[in-house]
């Protein structure tokens, strides 16, 4: 008697543990977008299509409301390293979106030295000067947007975005947004775009909620600032010292 009254008493822990396991166990889907990118004279353009401009590099990140705390899988943070390589004197990708603690790796594929900085906004550093073949990285331990530069070749540009929360994209040149294994819930959207201003991100900012049902954020349209500009000063504050001129006569 005794030993039927333990196995039944191991058959409901083992009912009650599976019970839990259904229960904590989340459906997720696979949420999209669609950005249309609105110029001052052309407030009409519709994403995608050979006319449309490009509505690459805008970010989206949606930041869970239903949940204190956001569990981030380990293959988002353990992962191999995400980085931006510079080759050809330029940062590939130009634009990265990463968990906030990601460290992110700086490859110089160049046959001439880099150096890489910082110092406005969100993560600030300087990585010195450092040869071809060598690479060096950098932990991006809080929220928050870096604007990165090469204090020798002042063509070069990034942007490394931090985020709270493992549910982001980036558009593609029409536009499309794709940000997978979203659970459902509510959530707070986030947009970042280089080209805009940010009382014109803020005013995107708004509550979304994510179901079977609905898993489209649908159009989003972002308003290019007509005065962006990607000019910017060297790490001390000075302008970029002219390359020499080739046409130079040398005695």
């Amino acid at each position: 008697m005794k030993r039927i009254v333990n196995l039944l008493s191991w058959l409901v822990v083992l009912l009650a543990c599976a019970s839990c396991a259904q229960l904590g166990a989340q459906e997720t889907t696979t949420v999209s977008a669609d950005v249309v990118i609105t110029r001052a004279a052309t407030r009409n353009a519709k994403a995608g299509g050979a006319r449309g401009p490009d509505a690459s590099n805008v970010a989206v990140w949606l930041t869970p409301l239903d949940r204190g705390e956001v569990n981030a899988s380990a293959s988002a943070v353990s992962r191999t390293p995400p980085q931006l390589v510079q080759r050809n004197k330029t940062f590939i990708p130009h634009v990265l979106i990463v968990l906030v603690g990601t460290a992110v790796e700086f490859p110089n594929k160049d046959p001439f030295f880099h150096n890489i900085f910082s110092l406005f906004d969100g993560r600030r550093f300087d990585l010195g000067l450092y040869e071809a073949g060598s690479k060096r990285s950098v932990v991006f331990d809080r929220p928050g947007v870096s604007y990165l530069f090469c204090n020798i070749h002042a063509e070069m540009s990034a942007v490394v975005i931090a985020v709270e929360t493992p549910y982001f994209g980036l558009s593609d040149r029409t536009g499309h947004i794709v940000i997978p294994d979203v659970p459902a819930g509510r959530y707070r959207m986030n947009l970042w775009y280089e080209r805009s201003v940010p009382e014109a991100l803020n005013a995107l900012t708004r509550t979304v909620t994510i179901s079977s049902s609905t898993q489209n954020l649908g159009p989003i349209r972002v308003a290019e600032n007509p005065d962006f500009t990607a000019a910017h000063k060297n790490k001390y504050g000075l302008d970029y010292v002219p390359p020499p001129n080739p046409d130079y006569d040398h005695p």
